[in-house]
């Protein structure tokens, strides 16, 4: 049994027991989220239910394992000849995931 979830702009392809690195969610660590915006399930006898563009009455359970913030990544403009140098600095927000349930009806 497996489905398509998104979140935070993006499609990931989940099973039960699947660990993901998310986009920030709102919970604390130990706690659960759902996550309602699943566009495809198959179910465990390979029936394939098809969203246009949610699955009705579908829903991903997921166990938040982690907050934080990747690593920082640099961000540097440069205009030739023009003496212009910008530097900067970015550090992402993350919410680590494990999927524990997927429910269709």
């Amino acid at each position: 049994m497996y489905a398509i979830v998104e979140t935070g702009g993006k499609q990931y392809r989940v099973e039960p027991g699947t660990i993901l690195q998310v986009e920030l969610l709102p919970g604390e660590v130990g706690g659960t989220v759902e996550l309602s915006q699943v566009r495809l399930v198959q179910n465990a006898n390979a029936d394939l239910l098809i969203g246009h563009p949610w699955v009705e009455r579908a829903r991903v359970t997921a166990e938040i394992l982690r907050q934080g913030r990747t690593r920082s990544m640099t961000i540097f403009k440069k205009k030739r000849r023009k003496n212009y140098r910008r530097t900067k600095g970015h550090r992402q927000s993350f919410t680590q995931v494990r999927i524990t349930d997927i429910m269709t009806a």
